[in-house]
């Protein structure tokens, strides 16, 4: 998936939730997704640093971004990453 739709259209960042989502879903299935908000830590939901290293590694090949990991170091909650993905779309 391209943060770029075929016509050019930028996604929300509801869109890249969605995918943050289906991510930590894959990494930690264990985790209620349905009950998941931006203002959640992953670190206090229980990823490790691996699993958040890895959650962030596999949204941006659904986003095709390519962001260094030290830019997600001092994001307190998914708000923030999905933020940073956000912005990071938006010079692609």
């Amino acid at each position: 998936m391209n943060p770029l739709d075929e016509v050019g259209v930028r996604m929300t960042r509801e869109e890249i939730f969605n995918i943050v989502k289906e991510s930590i879903a894959e990494i930690i299935p264990e985790i209620d997704i349905e009950s998941l908000t931006v203002e959640d830590s992953l670190r206090e939901l229980g990823a490790n640093s691996i699993d958040r290293a890895d959650i962030i590694i596999d949204t941006m090949e659904a986003l095709g971004l390519k962001i260094p990991l030290v830019e997600f170091g001092n994001l307190a909650n998914i708000k923030g990453i999905v933020d940073l993905f956000y912005e990071k779309s938006a010079l692609k």
